[in-house]
């Protein structure tokens, strides 16, 4: 038999259902702004206290009316808030199951796709989908199995808000953490993610890449063109986590075709200026960013050329191996010609920074750019070559845009060898390219 205090919170409890059960929008608004205020933060057994042991009878409700008004409903963003408050709890397993046997995953990832639906109402239904994911394995693949890796991948590329992008991130963060099952999905998801128009997603994007490529290991072939197209922004940050994921993958097995495919990048064949291009790349605001007689059509590939030459730079800087690498794929005489883009500086100013490295270190370069250049032009170089581009004329323009310097054929006239488009050197040379210096002036080397 049960006490009077028992009976009472009974009672209470069949009044408040009653109360939300008879309550119009304007009053259904109000309870949940009480509940969200009094029942914030609290586990599931101070939910149930709260409730008589009964809070599953208002969330079933909340889920009926979740699933009947999301399309319409002006109270969405704290409907899911409620919802998130009870499967948020500790011990709220039961609550878990509960909201998934009714189809939770399948309204929540449908609201990110609908269109008439706040921008906030969709961040709240991300936030329910990050603490189902959270609960385990199975619940991750539970999102992915109702197509939830595109739905979610879409709604990335199409949100305006930062704020909410970022928490899309952290969702695939989660998904790709100890989810072996569908964890590659993540990852394709995140390579199609590449092309977006959003920069926000695309800076995203890489950044969750870098994680997903560590943790799955093999590469999938198109992300060495996804990556390469990205380098093509006009936004640094993008650029930034392009150049960090390049630096990752130049450690799997893509490693030849991502080098091969900066290397072509450092000459571009630009389009016909007659060309329909973009409409951003007919506006004004961003021409502004560049010399004013600079094409429009020939902008992305400029932008992209002076991308490689800044990400080269910062793989040999890294790694003599793969400075080694790229002089085996003519990467001189590729930079030299980006030095050779009078139409845009900043390619120039990062194809010479590279350039001026690459002589540094090794001589066999020093030797076959200063007799390319010409004494004039080389002395220049050596004394700035960041401001080399505002100092040149067109003659000396013209002798580093046609330049046939190729310092793969004088090392391999002169005994070093490539293997697969990597050196290979006799067992005898200890000291591999950088003993070059003693290495006597073979004219048979040079072009």
């Amino acid at each position: 038999m049960t006490s009077i205090k028992e009976q009472a919170a009974i009672s209470r409890l069949l009044s408040f259902l009653q109360d939300w059960d008879n309550a119009g929008k304007a009053a259904r608004s109000h309870i949940l702004d009480n509940f969200i205020e009094n029942n914030q933060g609290k586990t599931a057994p101070e939910l149930e206290q709260e409730f008589s042991q009964g809070a599953s009878l208002f969330l079933v409700r909340l889920t009926t009316w979740l699933r009947l008004t999301y399309m319409t409903s002006s109270s969405l963003e704290k409907v899911l808030k409620s919802i998130g408050i009870f499967l948020a709890s500790v011990n709220s397993n039961r609550y878990l199951i509960e909201f998934l046997e009714v189809g939770g995953v399948l309204t929540l990832l449908e609201i990110l796709g609908l269109e008439k639906i706040k921008e906030t109402d969709k961040k709240e239904s991300i936030k329910l989908l990050q603490v189902i994911a959270n609960c385990g394995r199975k619940y991750k693949e539970l999102i992915c199995e109702s197509y939830g890796v595109r739905s979610i991948a879409e709604f990335l590329a199409t949100s305006k808000s930062e704020e909410t992008q970022e928490q899309v991130q952290v969702l695939l963060n989660a998904l790709v953490h100890g989810n072996p099952k569908y964890q590659n999905q993540v990852y394709k998801g995140l390579i199609a993610l590449l092309p977006s128009v959003s920069p926000k997603a695309q800076q995203l994007a890489l950044q969750t890449l870098r994680t997903a490529q560590s943790i799955i290991g093999a590469t999938h072939p198109s992300i060495v063109d996804c990556v390469l197209n990205v380098l093509r922004t006009m936004h640094l940050e993008v650029q930034y986590e392009a150049i960090q994921l390049i630096k990752d993958l130049v450690n799997y097995d893509v490693s030849e075709a991502l080098l091969r495919g900066l290397v072509d990048l450092l000459t571009p064949n630009v389009p016909e200026a007659s060309e329909p291009q973009p409409r951003i790349l007919s506006d004004t605001s961003v021409l502004q960013l560049t010399a004013a007689h600079l094409p429009a059509a020939h902008l992305p590939a400029f932008l992209q050329q002076a991308a490689a030459a800044k990400a080269i730079g910062v793989l040999v800087r890294g790694n003599t191996t793969l400075a080694e690498e790229m002089l085996g794929l003519r990467v001189v005489h590729s930079l030299m010609a980006a030095m050779g883009n009078a139409e845009h500086s900043n390619s120039q100013r990062q194809a010479s920074l590279t350039l001026e490295y690459l002589v540094q270190v090794f001589p066999v370069v020093e030797e076959h750019v200063q007799k390319s250049m010409g004494e004039e032009l080389y002395q220049l170089f050596r004394s700035n070559a960041e401001d080399l581009h505002m100092k040149i004329d067109s003659v000396q323009v013209d002798i580093l845009a046609t330049n046939k310097v190729n310092v793969s054929k004088a090392l391999y006239q002169r005994g070093q060898f490539f293997n697969t488009g990597r050196f290979s050197f006799r067992s005898g040379d200890q000291n591999q390219l950088t003993g070059l210096t003693g290495i006597q002036e073979d004219a048979k080397g040079k072009e």
